[in-house]
């Protein structure tokens, strides 16, 4: 496997032309007194790419990226960009943390540090990590898959490849949304390979065996299936849409800043603890960040299509699959539509389970202290299976 050094070092030109974009924003009226009821706030969207144009400096954000060890790796004829952060204490165990959308490799910069360097925040060096966190194929510097079925279990085959190209023979990974559902595929797939699954979030497309045999299914379970299907009607257009046309809606995201900021940062606003108030769990600079990594890499159109391919090939389990490998589930307040306990427990080996009263679907983002609390808590007495 060929791995080499990256940096990221956006063209001016590309800078250039973003300005001139933004300058050139075409902006739709709206309902009044209707806030984000009807999708992104025209108020709010307006004072952010004002501060996009006048304020925000891409090459600091790009430069503390920077200081991350980054690389790019060859796996079949795939360029897969990530980031490889060695452990600072006497055992490190690999981790594999894997990203989801409409998120990127940038929601676990808080968290890399926490976990390869403990001391450095009063923990135990005991507890720290070798942290490997890829960029999905078709999202940011990775390359995009040019046929179709790049779905989680072909990201999970990549990602093999790539622990083992890196050298390592047993490793953990960690993940919610996208990354949830590569992890399980990894649990299912390699599980030889894997010390455990720790998740904070729960495959959307995750069904377990329901057919003979089965338990009946109990109250908390009908009335979360009940749950889910509300939350679709009422929340899910765009997972429909990204499901089902994505290239069509790709044409106005990958032509219009303004347009694709309103996409990706309505739902950080929607799917976070902020109170309907996203500044109180992300900075601009924060949530123009992962916008920009869209942007400049013009990758929302191939983010998009793993949707359409899970589609095709959803995580529903046969009779008598589930995922053997030791699993921790953590649950953040504002992570919904969740399943409960025994719906999960019907296709993982869920071996530690914690609520959290705070925190959303950006756990990484929004609550990286205890995320990693919770991380180490699970893998501490896996360490001597390594």
């Amino acid at each position: 496997m060929d791995v080499q050094p990256f940096t990221i070092h956006i063209p001016e030109s590309t800078l250039a032309d973003l300005q001139q974009r933004l300058a050139l924003t075409r902006w739709p009226d709206e309902i009044a007194g209707s806030d984000w009821s009807y999708g992104a706030n025209l108020n709010y969207m307006q004072e952010i790419v004002t501060y996009w144009q006048t304020r925000f400096d891409w090459r600091s954000q790009e430069k503390a990226i920077n200081r991350f060890s980054q690389f790019r790796a060859d796996i079949d004829g795939l360029a897969i960009h990530f980031i490889h952060e060695r452990g600072k204490g006497p055992q490190p165990i690999p981790l594999m943390i894997t990203h989801g959308w409409p998120g990127s490799f940038v929601e676990m910069l808080k968290i890399i540090p926490r976990l390869t360097d403990p001391v450095s925040y009063g923990r135990d060096a005991a507890d720290s990590f070798d942290v490997i966190v890829p960029s999905m194929p078709g999202y940011g510097f990775s390359g995009r898959a040019t046929q179709g079925g790049m779905n989680a279990f072909r990201i999970a085959e990549l990602w093999a490849r790539l622990l083992a190209g890196l050298g390592y023979g047993r490793f953990g990974a960690q993940g919610g949304d996208w990354g949830a559902s590569v992890a399980t595929c990894l649990g299912l797939m390699y599980p030889a390979s894997l010390i455990g699954l720790h998740l904070n979030y729960i495959p959307g497309s995750f069904k377990p065996y329901l057919g003979p045999g089965s338990r009946p299914l109990s109250a908390a379970e009908t009335a979360f299936l009940q749950e889910q299907e509300s939350w679709s009607q009422t929340e899910g257009g765009y997972a429909h849409v990204q499901a089902t046309r994505p290239q069509t809606l790709a044409f106005g995201l990958n032509d219009s800043p303004a347009g694709l900021a309103a996409w990706i940062i309505e739902k950080f606003r929607d799917w976070s603890d902020c109170q309907g108030h996203v500044e109180q769990r992300f900075t601009k600079d924060e949530l123009l960040t992962n916008v920009m990594i869209y942007w400049t890499t013009q990758t929302i159109h191939s983010s998009m299509r793993l949707y359409y391919e899970a589609r095709r090939r959803p995580l529903h389990f046969k009779e008598g699959e589930s995922v053997q490998v030791p699993c921790a589930v953590t649950r953040f307040l504002k992570e919904a539509p969740f399943p409960p306990r025994e719906w999960i427990e019907r296709g993982y080996n869920v071996q530690r389970w914690a609520e959290i009263a705070s925190g959303g679907h950006f756990a990484a983002m929004e609550e990286p202290d205890l995320l990693v609390e919770d991380i180490r808590a699970f893998f501490r007495p896996l360490r001597q299976s390594t």
